[in-house]
C-alpha cells in the first residue's frame, strides 16, 4: 500500500515539475522572440517555394480559468508551407492531440480536468524576422477541430463532441542556416468550451520543389 502511494505520489510530482518547467520556458521563449522580433526588420516568410513542415511534442491542454488543472499527452502536426514570397506564406496544417488529466494539483480529489482528443485542421500565415540561423517567429490563423473536449474546474462544467472552431497561434524560434529546425509553442484556443489545446513541440521542414 505504501509502496503505491509513493509511486502514485512520485510520479505526480514529476508531472508537475514537467508542466511547470514547460511554463517557465514558454515564458522565456517568448521574451526573447519580442526582444529580437522588433530589434529587426520582420518579413512574413523567410523562404521562398514550396515545404512540408512536420512536428511532434508533449500534449498540453488548459482552462482559460486561472486555475491549477490541466492535461498531458501527445501533439503531431504536418503543414504544408506555401511562400508565395519572402514576406507572406500559407500554411495549411492537419494534426492531432491527444490529453488525459494531470493527477498533480489540489483539484484533483474533486474529479476536476480538462482534457482534449481531436483532430486539428486549418490555415494560418507565419510573421518571422529573418535572422541567419535563428528567426523568431509567430502564427496565427483560423481552423476547426474535431473529437471530445472536456473542461471541468470550479467554474465550468463542459463536454463537447463534434466539430468546434478553434484560432491557432504558435511563437517559436526557426534554426539553423536554412532555418529548417524548429522549437515552438502552439496553441489552439476553443472558445466554445473554454478550453485551449496546444504543444511543445520540435519541428523539422524539408522542400517540395
Amino acid at each position: 500500500m505504501f509502496k503505491h502511494w509513493l509511486h502514485h505520489f512520485v510520479n505526480n510530482m514529476i508531472a508537475s515539475q514537467m508542466i511547470s518547467k514547460l511554463y517557465i520556458l514558454r515564458n522565456i521563449l517568448i521574451v526573447t522572440i519580442f526582444t529580437i522580433f522588433f530589434s529587426n526588420q520582420t518579413q512574413a516568410q523567410p523562404r521562398k517555394g514550396k515545404f512540408m513542415d512536420v512536428s511532434i511534442g508533449l500534449g498540453i491542454s488548459a482552462p482559460f480559468d486561472d486555475v491549477d488543472i490541466s492535461g498531458s499527452g501527445f501533439y503531431a502536426q504536418g503543414e504544408y508551407v506555401y511562400g508565395l514570397t519572402k514576406w507572406f506564406g500559407v500554411r495549411p496544417y492537419a494534426g492531432f492531440v491527444f490529453t488525459s488529466p494531470d493527477k498533480s494539483n489540489k483539484y484533483d480529489r474533486f474529479g476536476y480536468k480538462v482534457t482534449s482528443s481531436a483532430f486539428l485542421f486549418g490555415a494560418k500565415t507565419r510573421v518571422s524576422a529573418p535572422i541567419p540561423w535563428i528567426a523568431p517567429y509567430f502564427e496565427i490563423g483560423v481552423g476547426a477541430s474535431t473529437g471530445t473536449f472536456v473542461t471541468y474546474t470550479p467554474y465550468v462544467n463542459i463536454e463537447e463532441k463534434g466539430l468546434l472552431m478553434h484560432i491557432p497561434f504558435s511563437i517559436g524560434l526557426a534554426l539553423g542556416r536554412k532555418h529548417n529546425y524548429e522549437i515552438a509553442f502552439k496553441y489552439y484556443y476553443h472558445p466554445s468550451v473554454k478550453q485551449f489545446s496546444g504543444a511543445a513541440a520540435f519541428g523539422f521542414s524539408f522542400p517540395l520543389d
